[in-house]
């Protein structure tokens, strides 16, 4: 409209910044190699973070890069949800509207929620996954469209930003992988004091290598004096060099005012603070013009064309005449898509806006409000609800305020913005007593709260109460990932309800502080949920009733498994189906099957889950359809059906990636893995387990993923890889959690590195503490394998001096825990048969028959680790009994099976055993000569002395013993040791005791009974 208008107060010549212009123009180049660029430009206010930006914007220009800039917006408090992403989308939008379309095919709905222009935003649905949902998709669409084109994206003044956009822009600066993008966020560094919401996000960024962070300093008198040049287009005098450098200590827009302010002859243009500095410019223009700027001051940090001529009370020819006036002094600017204006910097609009009266701030936001409420049109629909909010918020109106507040709170949840939802539901909170009682009694629960379950009323009849806001107020906070701000607000919740007797509210408050609780490692949430189900007790079916049974029933299924858990979920059943809520029924049928096929009843709960799937997918209830696939996987598992729990899992991935939702996919993902290491399938079962790292947005999927990972370490002899991964298990999980299904495996996978590490005190210790721990109904799946962990390093054990104290106990111990478990399917019998057989080994009492047994029961089974382990024990027990042809197939056998997926450690040990019998571990050649016997120790590359000292290493001697018993020096003891640890790749001399043990370098192999017809021993 003006764009016309010529302006000199900016210098035509770029000043100083080259290093700073360099690192962007160099992350545009990477960019164009497919790597995608983080930067952050920080700098006090008004030091040139703009002009910076526009260089290399231009530069980009020039290399054919696509730009996009958004602006954080400024409104109020709360500020604009996406406000600068939904600006450069729009962009982008604009100039490559075929590609973003085919970037966001098939997601419109949900990205719909940043770029309105997408199409209609959906209600729902709305869970603690929605947002991460919302920003797996804005990452993917940016990396599509990116493919083929380098990307520029700007986001400006990052100190106004709201918490969605912070949440964004740290998504997308973690996440992203690929594509030819660059984005840049620029924030002003003065305003970022200690308590800054942008302070943690920063410090955070600061600790990623991908991010590269530029501060710019303000200018030296040699800049300054450039920059007063290339305003003034020729030499500036020195001494009033020194003035301008004196007083704008070098920042780069304080010099521009001064020199404009010199120039217009405003009084002497150094005036006494840079407050009247930015002011008194303002007030040499015309009245009328001075009016208008501060009309658009309070407006935000643009205010559109059409709303500015409803507000401002002017003839159009007049409005003109005053914003070219405010334009022609570089006051105001237009904005790039020419619809409206805006403060050529922020610290002017800043010094307008604190210089008005607080009644004439008032009158001017009202004037606002009332406009936007005659003429929806004059301001885009995405962002109507939350301006009119701050206008009459700061019109001091709490009558109009508080619906307008409300309705805003409801437009922010419907973009997935729940942190902006709960600002305005606190702010509607702050305004609620102010209210005219009427006002109140007219809102509606329907039309602003849709999380609280009715408790015997009407939402659409009765009026809105403060226990309403808190509960939307208590998932917006817990949707948007804070937590202990939620467990703040049900605590207000229910000293309120102190007063007011009102069980089922309560109810549904304590049942969302369990939840909060467990989330945050507070405690394992059954008090909370006990305290629920006294309040519901006796009290006629009511969909709260309902929940609180389903989630009393799902922690005693996950914490304390028991017959009573079933029960509870069936009458949770009863209840949802009295009341209608088939979502709650649903949810509570699958924690019935889960029960039903832990309790015996296979079949039958099987079923029940997949007829729960089938139905929540026909509602479009994905959470709840993945949910199904989650549980339906893992009891596929636990009753040996590997492959089949992989297929669904395939399927379940599938769906819940569909929607995005990153937890139920981590869930799914992670038990996928678990089947696929059953099956032999390590490579895809690490994959899987890394997904599940990669997309899990809580603790508890990320520990079992650790926890898998570090099974597959172990397995392959891995040690320290399986030392880290058992470590981030543990901190995943933290030290709160008391679920066997996490707990036990844990415990297992110490046993296992305990075991591999010659450490057999710590195998009994930690068996000790699992058995203490107990192993509950269902969880067998888990004990069995530790038993048989346990047991095997008690028979591997055997012989070494360490092991013999306490031998007795442990296997006591082992034999009883063995006993109280259930062998419900044939894998488990299995491993039940295996763990006697191990028992026995370890007191040498273990025949061919007991390992023949073992064999036979594994074989059937899809556990090739499993078989190849039971077929090595068998070789050893054929060979000892002279079957040696039998005994070189199952180990050339067992040895395929090892180098196929990957066991070295298994590998390892076949091969010594086929190296002592003098077997070949090729393909049987009967014409062939017989291998020749070797000696394992110099197979190992150990010298003779080397040799004698690990023999005492073996027996447990320290240094100064092995020392005195080879007549040399403890030192020179020490070396050995050390060399020998070097050739073993061990990492102490416990592990080397338990090898040359496990490789019998020193002994010959136990005798094994040769007699089949031997009475098989008991467990």
């Amino acid at each position: 409209m003006l764009g016309g208008v010529e302006t000199r107060s900016v210098s035509p010549v770029f000043v100083g910044r080259a290093d700073e212009l360099a690192v962007l123009t160099d992350a545009l180049t990477r960019a164009a190699g497919q790597e995608p660029q983080a930067m952050l430009i920080g700098g006090e206010a008004g030091v040139g973070k703009t002009r910076l930006t526009e260089e290399f914007l231009c530069e980009a220009d020039r290399r054919g890069a696509v730009v996009a800039v958004g602006g954080c917006v400024e409104i109020g408090a709360e500020g604009l949800p996406f406000a600068p992403f939904s600006t450069a989308l729009r962009t982008l939008h604009r100039l490559l509207p075929e590609e973003l379309a085919t970037a966001a095919a098939g997601q419109e709905d949900e990205l719909a929620r940043i770029l309105p222009e997408l199409g209609d935003t959906p209600r729902g649905p709305h869970d603690e996954e929605s947002t991460a949902r919302l920003f797996e998709l804005t990452a993917r669409m940016l990396e599509r469209l990116a493919a083929e084109r380098t990307v520029v994206l700007v986001l400006e003044d990052l100190h106004w930003a709201d918490t969605s956009t912070r949440h964004l822009l740290s998504y997308l600066f973690r996440s992203l992988a690929s594509g030819r993008l660059v984005i840049v966020a620029t924030y002003r560094a003065d305003d970022v004091h200690r308590r800054h919401p942008l302070r943690p996000l920063l410090a955070e960024l600061d600790r990623l290598r991908t991010v590269q962070r530029i501060e710019l300093s303000r200018f030296n008198r040699a800049e300054v004096r450039r920059q007063l040049a290339g305003i003034l287009a020729a030499q500036p005098d020195e001494d009033f060099v020194d003035s301008v450098f004196d007083r704008s200590d070098g920042n780069a827009f304080f010099v521009e005012e001064l020199v404009a302010s010199k120039e217009s002859g405003c009084r002497t243009g150094l005036t006494e603070s840079l407050r009247d500095l930015l002011l008194v410019r303002v007030e040499v223009l015309p009245d009328e013009t001075q009016s208008l700027v501060r009309i658009v001051a309070e407006g935000g940090s643009t205010v559109e064309y059409p709303l500015l001529r409803a507000v401002a009370g002017l003839t159009e020819d007049e409005l003109i005449e005053a914003l070219r006036a405010a334009v022609g002094a570089n006051i105001l600017l237009a904005t790039p898509d020419g619809d409206g204006y805006r403060f050529r910097h922020s610290l002017v609009r800043e010094a307008v806006s604190d210089d008005l009266l607080p009644g004439e701030r008032a009158r001017v936001n009202r004037r606002y409000a009332e406009a936007m409420e005659a003429d929806g049109s004059l301001v885009r629909a995405e962002e109507r609800a939350i301006r009119l909010a701050s206008y009459w918020y700061q019109a001091n109106d709490p009558a109009k305020a508080l619906p307008a507040v409300l309705a805003a709170s409801v437009a922010a949840r419907r973009r997935h913005a729940y942190s902006e939802q709960l600002r305005l539901l606190e702010r509607a909170m702050d305004l609620w007593d102010s209210a005219p009682e009427e006002v109140r009694e007219a809102l509606r629960p329907a039309d602003y709260t849709e999380v609280y379950p009715p408790c015997g009323c009407d939402p659409a009849t009765t009026a809105l109460q403060r226990l309403d806001l808190l509960a939307e107020a208590t998932v917006a906070a817990r949707y948007g990932g804070e937590r202990d701000r939620a467990l703040k607000i049900t605590k207000t919740a229910l000293r309120l309800l102190e007063d007011d007797r009102d069980p089922l509210r309560a109810a549904w408050f304590w049942t969302e502080r369990s939840r909060l609780t467990a989330g945050l490692g507070r405690g394992d949430g059954w008090e909370e949920i006990a305290r629920a189900q006294d309040l519901v007790r006796g009290l006629p079916p009511s969909q709260v009733h309902a929940e609180v049974l389903v989630r009393a029933a799902s922690w005693g299924m996950l914490h304390k498994p028991g017959p009573g858990n079933l029960a509870a979920a069936e009458r949770a059943v009863e209840y949802a189906r009295m009341v209608g809520a088939e979502e709650t029924e649903l949810n509570a049928r699958i924690t019935v099957g889960a029960l039903l096929t832990d309790s015996g009843d296979a079949p039958g709960g099987l079923a029940e889950m997949r007829a729960v799937g089938e139905r929540a997918a026909e509602l479009g209830l994905t959470m709840l359809a993945g949910r199904a696939h989650i549980n339906l996987t893992s009891q596929l598992e636990s009753l040996g059906r590997s492959r089949e729990a992989v297929e669904l899992a395939e399927q379940g991935v599938e769906l819940v990636r569909r929607s995005r939702l990153l937890d139920s996919e981590a869930w799914v993902c992670g038990n996928m893995a678990e089947s696929l290491y059953s099956l032999g399938r390590w490579d895809e079962a690490a994959e899987a387990a890394r997904r599940t790292l990669l997309v899990g947005q809580s603790a508890a999927p990320r520990g079992s993923a650790s926890a898998r990972l570090a099974y597959l370490a172990l397995a392959r002899g891995e040690l320290t890889e399986a030392a880290h991964r058992l470590a981030a298990a543990h901190t995943h999980f933290g030290t709160h959690e008391t679920q066997p299904q996490h707990r036990i495996p844990l415990y297992r996978l110490a046993i296992g590195m305990a075991a591999s590490e010659g450490r057999i005190a710590d195998v009994r210790t930690e068996m000790s503490a699992a058995a203490a721990y107990g192993f509950p109904l269902g969880q067998h799946r888990y004990a069995w394998p530790l038993l048989l962990a346990a047991a095997s390093a008690e028979a591997d054990a055997r012989g070494l001096p360490a092991a013999e104290a306490g031998r007795d106990a442990a296997l006591d111990v082992l034999r009883t825990a063995a006993r109280s478990l259930a062998t419900p399917v044939p894998v488990w019998t299995a491993h039940a048969e295996y763990v006697r057989a191990e028992l026995l080994r370890a007191e040498a009492r273990d025949t061919l028959s007991d390992w023949v047994a073992v064999e036979k029961a594994v074989r059937p089974l899809e556990r090739p680790y499993l078989l190849a382990r039971a077929c090595h024990r068998l070789a050893e027990a054929m060979l000892a009994a002279g079957d040696r042809d039998p005994a070189a197939a199952l180990l050339r056998e067992a040895c395929a099976t090892a180098e196929r997926i990957g066991a070295r450690r298994l590998r390892e040990d076949l091969a010594l055993l086929a190296r002592r019998a003098r077997l070949p571990l090729g393909p049987a050649d009967p014409a062939g000569p017989p291998v020749p016997e070797t000696d394992p120790v110099e197979a190992l590359g150990l010298t003779s002395r080397e040799r004698d000292v690990l023999r005492l290493v073996a027996a447990g001697s320290t240094n100064r013993k092995i020392a005195e018993e080879l007549f040399i020096s403890p030192k020179t003891a020490s070396v050995h040791v050390s060399n020998i640890l070097a050739k073993l790749g061990v990492a102490g001399r416990g592990e080397a005791a338990a090898l040359a043990h496990r490789m019998r370098l020193f002994a010959a192999p136990s005798p094994v009974s040769p007699r089949p017809e031997a009475a098989r021993q008991g467990v």
